[in-house]
């Protein structure tokens, strides 16, 4: 199952009884536009006892193009990673 941005908004307007679904909509969506232009930024976003999206910066390589075989160079580029939190990681192992 995968968690979509509209459940999100579902969850939050559940768990705040006092916000209307547009007022959830709306926090859902002011949290990922800044989590966001922290990334574009090229800025790492810390969520305490969740996790760590960092920025890395990729260099061009030798690539190959699987349906052909033909080598081609694969551009430079920034690419977002995650590491989850002891916490979350301990949670998802069961601990």
């Amino acid at each position: 199952m995968t968690l979509t941005k509209a459940d999100l908004v579902q969850q939050v307007y559940k768990s705040h009884p006092s916000l209307t679904k547009a007022q959830a909509t709306n926090s859902v969506e002011a949290f990922l536009a800044i989590s966001k232009e922290a990334l574009i930024s090229g800025n790492d976003l810390l969520l305490s006892g969740f996790g760590k999206f960092n920025v890395k910066d990729k260099k061009s390589r030798r690539g190959r193009n699987p349906q052909t075989g033909d080598e081609l160079i694969l551009d430079a580029r920034r690419v977002v990673t995650f590491k989850p939190s002891g916490i979350l990681r301990n949670k998802i192992n069961g601990g």
